[in-house]
C-alpha cells in the first residue's frame, strides 16, 4: 500500500462533497509530476484529502476504488488520467498547514517542498503521523 495527500479547493470539491457523493473521479490534472503520481496509485492506497486556498488543513482519509485511466474529457492524444476515491473517515481534528509547518518532523514533506503540487506522495510513517496528529 502507498500514501497520498490530495488538494482540493473545498468550494469546489470538499471531503464533505465526497462522502456524500460516496466516491468521485479525481480529475482536472494538468501538471505532469502530480499526473505522473495519479498513475503510480494503486486501488486500495489511502490518501489525505488536503483543504486547500481557504482552509489551509488535512479534512479526511480516502481511498483508491479504481487506478488509473486516459480522463475521458480529454483529447485522447494528449496523456492525462484520472483516478476515483472513496471516502474513508474524515479527520477527528483539522491540521491545518500552520500546524504542519510548525512541526520539524514534517519539514520534509512535499507538502512544505512543492507546496504547488496537488496530488503529493507520502511516506506510511508520515501519514500515520499526520493522522495522530488529527487525533490529539
Amino acid at each position: 500500500m502507498q500514501y497520498w495527500m490530495m488538494k482540493t479547493e473545498p468550494g469546489e470539491f470538499s471531503f464533505d462533497d465526497l462522502v456524500k457523493d460516496g466516491k468521485t473521479v479525481w480529475d482536472g490534472v494538468r501538471n505532469y509530476q502530480a499526473r505522473n503520481n495519479l498513475k503510480a496509485m494503486k486501488h486500495g492506497d489511502r490518501v489525505l484529502i488536503y483543504h486547500s486556498v481557504t482552509e489551509k488543513a488535512l479534512a479526511g482519509i480516502a481511498e483508491v476504488s479504481r487506478e488509473h485511466y486516459p480522463d475521458p474529457k480529454d483529447n485522447p492524444k494528449q496523456d492525462w488520467v484520472v483516478v476515483e476515491i472513496i471516502p474513508v473517515v474524515p479527520l477527528k481534528r483539522r491540521v491545518t498547514l500552520a500546524d504542519i509547518k510548525a512541526d520539524p518532523r514534517l519539514a520534509d514533506i512535499a507538502l512544505i517542498r512543492q507546496s504547488r503540487l496537488s496530488v503529493i506522495p507520502l511516506i506510511q510513517a508520515d501519514f500515520e503521523y499526520l493522522v495522530k496528529l488529527s487525533s490529539l
